[in-house]
């Protein structure tokens, strides 16, 4: 399934009932859309490599996580699924929290390249991208920033950016309520976000450009720092 373009209208998930993509990783429906916006973009890669799989592919990942700020990091990402780490086992870059190997990988590949879509705000590209790396990767981050970072991707998916005061705001609120009710909180302002966001126009919309999170300081369009984790 392709990614949302820019635009289009939120749906809900069958499965969980929240917003496709948002309800990852514990809804297995949205988990595996999250994971498609990565495996769409390798396939067109392995297509344009004319490679299959087996061990030209095993090649091609090594090829591309030793050269990361040549690529796509969709297709940075896919790579590192496609390896094992050589300190823990798992999946290079995904293994637990402390793991050498797997967390240099991590920060690594934020030098990949992040290109924006036409009508996006400078930065929704980057904010797509680290808040896919934390859903896939949930266990080294707080419980309250996956809360968040799950919630707004779908809104960055079809191209908004919340501004700065929204996304202190939203801050805000988690810190004040209790543990237990900051999942619905987190979900009432996602979603009088997202109703505001039905209710511009395209244009306003890409005149805006923030952070994703009050933690996360605004980013270049196309690239991260080399070796930075975000």
């Amino acid at each position: 399934m392709r990614r949302p373009e820019v635009g289009a209208v939120l749906r809900r998930c069958g499965e969980c009932g929240g917003h496709e993509y948002g309800g990852a990783p514990a809804c297995g429906r949205c988990r595996r859309l999250v994971d498609a916006i990565v495996e769409e973009r390798w396939g067109v890669f392995l297509r344009q490599w004319a490679i299959a799989g087996g061990d030209e592919e095993r090649g091609l990942a090594e090829m591309v996580v030793a050269e990361p700020d040549r690529h796509d990091w969709r297709v940075v990402d896919a790579a590192l699924d496609r390896l094992v780490c050589p300190d823990c086992d798992d999946r290079l870059a995904r293994g637990p929290a402390g793991c050498p190997a797997c967390d240099l990988a991590h920060g690594f590949r934020y030098a990949a390249i992040e290109t924006d879509r036409p009508g996006v705000p400078p930065g929704n590209e980057h904010a797509i991208r680290v808040n896919v790396s934390v859903v896939r990767r949930p266990h080294v981050t707080s419980d309250s920033e996956v809360l968040v970072r799950r919630l707004l991707l779908p809104l960055l998916l079809v191209g908004f950016l919340p501004t700065t005061e929204e996304a202190q705001r939203l801050s805000a609120h988690l810190k004040k309520s209790p543990p237990g009710r900051r999942a619905r909180l987190a979900e009432r302002a996602v979603e009088a976000l997202a109703d505001q966001l039905s209710r511009t126009p395209r244009a306003a919309r890409a005149a805006v450009s923030s952070p994703t999170s009050p933690d996360t300081p605004a980013a270049s369009p196309h690239r991260s720092a080399r070796g930075r984790p975000r």
